[in-house]
């Protein structure tokens, strides 16, 4: 699959011949272009927003933008750059989801962890799927839940530099900041996150109590995994770390690499109804205006 973030495939190679083309008014070629980026834009807004229906909406409202904007491409950056410096302006900028966790603070979260009871799994007799799934997506909702406990800025940041392997130099060019400002950026997020999860989570440091298995059930009871309706275990499950295969970066501390690499070991999501929805948006005047599409 095309990578958007990887040195190699962020020369733009392809991009730009779709972008000529999409231009002179080819709307196959739109419809390729868009396609090649509309999986990481949704990956990215997972981050940010947390509940898929609302990164799913985020990801319609970046790529709109990118569409209707185009004919102001002017070639002067990479298109990825152009592309994914819309994006991360829009996420930073937007109005809070409904779905979107409120703003929390480390101390807030650990506490909620903590007050959640450890409990047997459920009886595997009383929930509609596998209960290894169920304790997946417990871990997943638990982990992306910290993610949350950083600011916007931050969060971006450790989702495009630490999970993605956004190099430096890239990550400054999205966000419109000096190589530098990005590393340190990503710095701090990385160690504010690392903390937390030293001090609390059993994936990370296993002299923690707290067991993803054990807290399965009391997630549940509480609301925050919903065993018929899975938000993070996909039904073909392709991990960031292959999707980003050979872009994610080097870290020198043997602990920080094992705390990375359980944000690595998350999903790759895909969008549901990727074609139906974009013919839609071809479909509207303001876009078929703006690109003159056959």
């Amino acid at each position: 699959m095309f990578n958007p973030f990887s040195e190699v495939a962020g020369s733009g190679s392809g991009d730009a011949e779709l972008v000529e083309q999409a231009r002179n008014g080819d709307r196959a070629a739109l419809e390729q272009l868009v396609l090649r980026h509309q999986a990481w834009v949704y990956n990215v807004a997972v981050r940010m927003v947390f509940h898929p229906q609302d990164a799913e909406e985020v990801t319609q409202e970046v790529l709109i933008k990118a569409v209707t904007r185009l004919s102001t491409f002017r070639g002067e950056s990479r298109f990825r750059t152009w592309l994914y410096r819309i994006a991360a302006n829009h996420v930073l900028n937007m109005k809070r989801r409904g779905g979107e966790l409120r703003p929390q603070t480390f101390a807030s979260y650990a506490a909620a962890i903590t007050d959640t009871p450890d409990l047997d799994l459920p009886d595997p007799k009383t929930v509609p799927v596998d209960v290894p799934l169920l304790v997946e997506e417990a871990k997943l909702t638990c982990t992306t839940g910290m993610l949350m406990c950083l600011d916007r800025r931050q969060r971006l940041v450790f989702t495009l530099g630490e999970i993605f392997g956004v190099s430096d130099a890239v990550g400054g060019d999205i966000l419109e900041v000096s190589a530098d400002n990005f590393r340190q950026c990503l710095s701090r997020a990385r160690r504010d996150l690392y903390q937390f999860m030293h001090g609390q989570c059993g994936l990370v440091n296993a002299s923690n109590p707290c067991r993803c298995p054990k807290k399965t059930k009391g997630f549940i009871d509480n609301g925050h995994v919903d065993p018929a309706h899975l938000l993070f275990v996909p039904l073909h499950v392709r991990r960031v770390r292959e999707a980003a295969a050979g872009t994610v970066r080097e870290i020198e501390d043997v602990l920080d690499r094992q705390y990375a690499a359980v944000y690595r070991d998350h999903p790759f999501l895909e969008p549901p109804d990727q074609i139906d929805w974009l013919r839609r948006v071809f479909d509207r005047p303001d876009v078929r205006t703006a690109l003159h599409l056959d």
